[in-house]
């Protein structure tokens, strides 16, 4: 082994522990949402699209968001809809999802707010603030 595979190798295992910290979201599949609003879970879903420029920066102030408040992943389930696969589905459809890049926060089945288009920090903010304080009311 060459001494910079070593070195790289050693960092990143020093990285490693470190990665699980942050919860990422999960990927919607069918009755994913059903069941965490059977359960009276607090969701955040973000309507995305891996080629969508507006998806992408908000997903980036999520991350943000996520990484300066644990209490986020803690209390809200994040779920990812690929707009491509699900955006013609029967639940964008019933959550009247006008387009990719909405994000939508819901406690059970009750929308607490959502934002269309908008990749403002303080604005996303506030919409995650609104699901944590349900969830934790």
């Amino acid at each position: 082994m060459n001494r910079r595979t070593l070195i790289l190798s050693g960092a990143a295992t020093l990285v490693m522990p470190a990665a699980p910290a942050l919860a990422s979201a999960v990927n919607y599949v069918p009755g994913l949402l059903k069941k965490h609003q059977a359960a009276g879970d607090t969701v955040f879903l973000d309507f995305t699209a891996s080629w969508c420029g507006t998806c992408r920066a908000q997903g980036r102030v999520l991350e943000s968001l996520k990484a300066e408040n644990p209490a986020y992943d803690q209390n809200i389930v994040f779920i990812d809809v690929d707009w491509d696969t699900y955006g013609n589905s029967v639940m964008a459809d019933r959550l009247k999802i006008p387009r990719r890049s909405t994000l939508v926060a819901m406690k059970s089945k009750k929308e607490i707010g959502r934002i269309i288009a908008d990749t403002s920090k303080r604005n996303i903010k506030k919409l995650v603030d609104a699901a944590l304080g349900a969830a934790t009311a």
